[in-house]
């Protein structure tokens, strides 16, 4: 039997781990933090979402980040200060628009596939995280945004999404709480789903640990060397300084993946971007009755919704270039606040829990899954702010990919 490390515990990590468990293998998981998903995979929007597969790559996104360039509490926020890393990254970005429909069109295939591999681990694994089949709706606050939808539609049924277009009349109907003044119309996928990510991932850490993966938690990984094929891990735990050697190494580390990497030899160009979350708890029979079952995605204010259990709403949403600061600003949260006392007006906002985590996004949009310069090693890692979506086949997809290269040797 060989032994893998992975380093993160986080959605791709644990369900890589879980993948290459099921396959054999002696997994042994790295993570800085003292528990499972401590990091971006805590208190995302809580959405599995094929919908949202459409990558950020095109002039829509450009002109309206420009147009909000000085705008405190808009959707998208850029620290102005400079820096190799960043430029280098969005002279990519601005190279990926003319694949702006392609790079969509692959993210919504892997993301069906990845809905459909979730379901069958779930048939297999009993795990509670509060997960809802109930779709998403997408909501469109002008005409303009409307018609972008329907464009994108035709993309969505190329990688055979089914995306519905609804009037008002039809969105109140699927979710009666939403109040709807200013929107023009919006979109239902009733394949999507939603739940939540921490929950699942601790609880899947759990089943891989009673299945003897090895977890060292508040661990930091000081080096890789590549010895011989072999990949031999320099770490601390609690101040003590150890090593260990693995057949494979797969690198689920987050924005931190860039680092590993350019020690080994390989450009994985991941810029954080921040993202902000805010977890109301329902604590009364009146919001508990007035916050929505369905999972949303506000397109104008960038913010998506979803019911966490009775008794949670989490809103989330804006997107924040300022490198690895994870702070939270009160004015990005306040937005999201807004947007629940506008939409929802019944449900109470007084007592909720602000949260900051920083998505791993590559230029093109596309997460770097596959297999890296030297022998062994291995990455599943950029997802940015599709992990939750895309975690299920990414880590059936890498473990597939090392037993092919491990029977192959």
């Amino acid at each position: 039997m060989k032994k893998i490390a992975v380093i993160g515990a986080g959605i791709t990590g644990i369900t890589t781990a879980y993948q290459l468990m099921k396959k054999g293998y002696d997994v042994t998981v790295f993570d800085k933090q003292k528990y499972a998903a401590m990091e971006t995979s805590y208190a995302n929007g809580g959405q599995l979402s094929a919908c949202n597969g459409e990558v950020w790559t095109n002039w829509k996104t450009i002109y309206q980040g420009i147009q909000w360039i000085f705008k405190k509490d808009a959707p998208l926020s850029i620290n102005l200060k400079p820096s190799l890393h960043k430029i280098g990254w969005f002279l990519s970005f601005l190279s990926n628009v003319k694949n702006h429909e392609k790079n969509t069109i692959a993210t919504v295939k892997m993301a069906i596939e990845s809905g459909n591999i979730l379901k069958e681990l779930l048939k297999d694994e009993n795990i509670n995280f509060d997960f809802k089949e109930k779709g998403i709706l997408h909501l469109c606050n002008t005409e303009e945004n409307f018609n972008h939808g329907l464009k994108v539609n035709k993309w969505l049924t190329k990688a055979g999404l089914k995306r519905e277009p609804l009037n008002n009349n039809e969105i109140q109907k699927i979710e009666p709480t939403i109040n709807l003044d200013n929107f023009f119309g919006g979109f239902f996928t009733k394949s999507d789903m939603s739940g939540d990510i921490h929950l699942f991932c601790t609880q899947l850490a759990e089943i891989c640990k009673k299945n003897n993966v090895k977890f060292n938690y508040n661990t930091s990984i000081n080096d890789i060397v590549h010895k011989h094929n072999l990949v031999e891990l320099k770490f601390s735990t609690q101040n003590t300084k150890n090593t260990d050697t693995f057949d494979a190494t797969v690198i689920c580390a987050g924005v931190s993946s860039k680092f590993i990497a350019s020690k080994l030899g390989d450009n994985v160009n991941i810029y954080p971007v921040k993202g902000y979350s805010i977890t109301i708890d329902l604590n009364d029979k009146i919001s508990q009755k007035h916050a929505p079952e369905v999972s949303l995605l506000d397109d104008g204010a960038k913010i998506v919704s979803s019911r966490l259990g009775i008794n949670r709403f989490r809103i989330a949403g804006t997107a924040e270039f300022n490198g690895y600061n994870k702070d939270i600003r009160e004015d990005r949260i306040l937005p999201l606040i807004k947007w629940s006392n506008k939409l929802f007006p019944k449900v109470s906002t007084e007592h909720y829990r602000p949260w900051a985590g920083l998505r791993p996004m590559t230029p093109n949009m596309m997460p770097k899954i596959g297999k890296g310069k030297l022998p062994g090693i291995f990455y599943n890692t950029g997802h940015g702010h599709l992990g939750w979506t895309l975690s299920a086949f990414s880590s059936l997809l890498i473990s597939d990919i090392l037993l092919r290269t491990d029977n192959l040797n």
